[in-house]
């Protein structure tokens, strides 16, 4: 056990310093270090560096246990990027730690920002993504093993597993965004008209209305 954990970090370590190379698709550091100011109200491709700043803003201790998967979909995803970590801002780098019950599902999503290598933790999932060619890739994956995804591709795991699976991620941007493909099509704001999803998906109207209200929470 004190072997894998040794193991976990070293792959963490370099998965993290890989991604952080010039792959990054954040633009280019000007300066040592541009701790952002969540506070500011200045609009700009990024945020606006803090006048001062201390160790406290290059440290988060989130990702360090399992967090709660009683939800839903059984799963749950912990971001570690420039909005909990102030001191990414401008290095291009975030990470993520993803914690499954059994059949728990990371649902299919994207980010717009940045490409995604998943290292499991512990556990086995299923892992894949679609291609814009529609092709799945997929493949199981195991504690040690990682997983890459494309930046902006679709894509999802799931614990098909007995037990619990977690996993951690790194990704090439302080901030990769996140766009959850049913809640972005059935619970936006404005809604989407139902003429578009009807004919989209090819079901009824009072489908539509009904998976509105499951993702509303709505009996």
């Amino acid at each position: 056990m004190v072997v894998a954990g040794k193991l976990s970090v070293v792959v963490i370590t370099v998965l993290i310093a890989t991604i952080s190379n010039s792959v990054s698709a954040d633009p280019d550091m000007l300066q040592d270090v541009c701790v952002a100011d969540l506070n500011n109200a200045v609009k700009m491709n990024g945020f606006a560096c803090k006048t001062s700043f201390s160790a406290s803003d290059f440290f988060f201790a989130g990702l360090a246990k399992p967090q709660p998967t009683n939800n839903t979909l059984g799963s749950i995803v912990t971001f570690a990027d420039v909005m909990q970590i102030p001191g990414l801002n401008t290095l291009g780098v975030s990470m993520a730690r993803l914690d499954f019950a059994p059949g728990g599902l990371n649902q299919p999503h994207t980010h717009q920002r940045a490409t995604e290598m998943l290292f499991v933790l512990y556990g086995e999932l299923d892992a894949g993504f679609i291609t814009t060619a529609n092709v799945l890739v997929s493949k199981t994956i195991k504690q040690g093993e990682i997983f890459t995804f494309p930046r902006g591709l679709v894509h999802f795991q799931i614990n098909n597993g007995k037990g619990p699976a977690a996993a951690i991620a790194g990704f090439n941007s302080q901030y990769p965004g996140r766009q959850n493909i049913a809640t972005a099509l059935f619970a936006a704001t404005p809604p989407v008209s139902n003429s578009v999803l009807s004919k989209a998906f090819q079901i009824s109207y009072q489908e539509v209305d009904a998976i509105k209200s499951k993702l509303a929470g709505k009996p």
